[in-house]
């Protein structure tokens, strides 16, 4: 019998689940598909590597990068819920451990992620058409010597109003999100493919207006080079776990997450190597490791084969893969702060969902807001480098976590590749790290620093949920 003093409990808003395999398969693509494709040959040919060494650490890479999407589809059986790398370990190994992985995704991860794809965004376009600055007069004033708010004011203005923009349109709907992701990584697939055609079939290219200047290549160990190569090679596939954080909004999620990701990284991995080896046809090694820092080496490469038009063409296509890997970037990582929120760990309103667009707006916004400071700081870049090797703690911990999981019988259906991909990827997280930490010991404790930083709003959070769990009992008493 219905009360009649009691209005009625409207059902909770949730998230919509709007991604089939298709725009999975192609917002993996998508997000790992941005601005590496078109750098990475240039440091690569200056590790002293030959072509073949180089086109082998593409396959290596994107093998491993392989195992670590079967590692995680043993992980997408566990949950349908949003969230992704943070709900696994929370179910694995508890609140605090998902939480620093929450805490590292939002305050430099994620957050610098949308900074820096945004300001590469306004400086392709600041390539193309100079932008005015009109805090110039102000540009020498600094905070500590470090933070420079209104140098290249232009410049950041662009980057923050492209952020604006693309968070309007993942407020409007994951829906318009996703039908933008899908063109615009459509697009830069067929770029891609264009240029890969241009360096299959064309006839010899005219080198003739690139100097082959003479450059010092570090003379190191192949085993050492190589190792090198792969952590530089590593960058560009980085970011196939972030479908991972849509899971709420993925149709059939336990089947569809792996799918996706094995299929976009696959793309990814087919068009890297076949790039890299038209880079390579295309140009000796002396040339393209004597491309200066401003330059991008696809761009020297189209201009050898395609002249003034090639080369415009290669900046207009970076500026569509970056726009599509930004749009990609953002959409997935507020996903992260989403489920913090839900679970109590992160700001509660961060867990309201749209009641017409079905989206967490709110996360939306700290994303937005976060993210356009660190463009102000102008310091993101550095950031990233501090805990990126942070990165591949949380996915060597994601390969214990499915060996644990296993052996209690959560996880109990087979999981492809185990326990070699498990133990494959816990040693390479462990070789990865330990490298960074004998190699930069100071920007390594300067990262666990900044990760630590979650402490305090860990045992806030914490005590919140407790009181509002106490709150709740006594009420109902």
């Amino acid at each position: 019998m219905i009360d009649p003093e009691k209005p009625p409990v409207a059902a909770p808003v949730t998230l919509v689940r709007a991604f089939g395999v298709v725009s999975g398969t192609l917002l993996v693509a998508g997000i790992v598909i941005g601005s590496g494709v078109f750098k990475k040959i240039v440091p690569l040919a200056q590790s002293g590597l030959s072509a073949e060494w180089i086109l082998a650490a593409w396959v290596v890479a994107g093998l491993v990068t392989i195992c670590g999407a079967l590692n995680l589809s043993g992980m997408a059986s566990l949950t349908e819920e949003s969230g992704g790398v943070y709900e696994y370990l929370r179910l694995s190994f508890g609140n605090f451990a998902s939480f620093l992985f929450g805490w590292t995704d939002f305050a430099i991860i994620g957050s610098a992620s949308v900074a820096a794809l945004a300001f590469i965004f306004a400086q392709s376009v600041n390539a193309l058409l100079p932008l005015p600055n009109p805090a110039q007069e102000w540009a020498h004033l600094s905070m500590g010597g470090l933070i420079y708010p209104f140098a290249d004011s232009g410049i950041k203005l662009l980057a923050i109003t492209t952020t604006a923009a693309l968070t309007w349109v993942n407020y409007r709907g994951v829906s318009e999100s996703g039908r933008l992701s899908n063109v615009f990584t459509a697009a830069k697939i067929g770029g891609i493919l264009l240029l890969i055609l241009a360096g299959l079939f064309l006839a010899s290219p005219d080198t003739s207006g690139i100097t082959a200047a003479v450059v010092p290549i570090r003379e190191v160990s192949l085993g050492s080079a190589f190792f090198g190569a792969l952590l530089s090679v590593f960058w560009a596939y980085d970011g196939w776990v972030d479908l991972s954080f849509v899971t709420g909004e993925i149709k059939n999620p336990r089947r569809n997450v792996p799918r996706a990701i094995i299929g976009g990284v696959s793309i990814a991995i087919v068009l890297y190597v076949l790039i890299n080896y038209v880079y390579l046809c295309t140009l000796p090694l002396a040339q393209l490791a004597a491309v200066g820092p401003n330059e991008i080496g696809a761009a020297v490469v189209a201009e050898a084969l395609l002249g003034k038009w090639g080369k415009t063409g290669v900046t207009v296509l970076i500026l569509v893969s970056v726009f599509g890997t930004l749009n990609s970037v953002l959409l997935s990582h507020t996903r992260v702060h989403f489920r913090m929120a839900q679970e109590g760990y992160f700001f509660q309103s961060a867990a309201t969902v749209h009641p017409r667009y079905r989206t967490p707006y709110r996360a939306l916004a700290f994303t937005f807001t976060w993210s356009s400071l660190l463009i102000i700081s102008g310091t993101f870049e550095r950031l990233t480098d501090l805990v990126i090797f942070a990165t591949f703690l949380f996915y060597g911990l994601l390969a214990v976590a499915v060996v644990k999981m296993k052996r209690q019988g959560r996880i109990p259906g087979p999981v492809p590749g185990y326990p070699f991909v498990q133990l494959l990827l816990i040693l390479f997280a462990l070789t990865f790290t330990g490298h960074t930490l004998i190699t930069q010991p100071t920007q390594s404790l300067l990262g666990l620093g900044l990760i630590l930083t979650g402490l305090p709003f860990f045992v806030y959070f914490r005590r919140q949920a407790r009181m509002q769990s106490a709150s709740s009992v006594s009420v109902e008493a």
